[in-house]
């Protein structure tokens, strides 16, 4: 399955911004609802993603060329996992795990939007390189 790239880099603003106020604020009910986002993303069905394609996608000219949706499907994964471990940290009281793991989510999320760079999308590629018997 292919993906219009700008896509994800919307989702990656508005995680941006979600994960900001977080940090900010320390609503931790904000918090969870994003991890359900990422679960969403997680399994190729992302919130925000279908936002851009109802409301944005077609104000915009088509896009250059489509991406491979396994990567940000599995950088939606590394988001949700980063988001789990964040609500952990809250729940049981380490505040700093709570927060480390926001601001780490955040900077992915701000390196995407912001660069077009998605970390978890070169961590997916990198692991399917190194995969016993493949040929890159």
């Amino acid at each position: 399955m292919q993906v219009d790239p700008r896509g994800p880099r919307f989702g990656a603003a508005v995680t941006t911004l979600v994960l900001a106020i977080v940090l900010v604020t320390g609503a931790v009910w904000l918090l969870a609802l994003q991890a359900i986002v990422f679960a969403f993303g997680a399994y190729g069905h992302p919130p925000y993603g279908l936002v851009f394609k109802k409301f944005l996608k077609p104000r915009l000219g088509p896009p250059k060329e489509l991406e491979d949706a396994r990567p940000p499907r599995f950088a939606q994964g590394v988001g949700m996992a980063f988001a789990i471990v964040a609500l952990i940290g809250f729940a049981t009281g380490i505040v700093p795990l709570a927060l480390g793991a926001t601001a780490a989510a955040l900077l992915a999320a701000f390196l995407n939007a912001a660069f077009g760079v998605c970390l978890g999308c070169d961590m997916y590629l990198l692991i399917r390189r190194l995969q016993p018997g493949r040929i890159s």
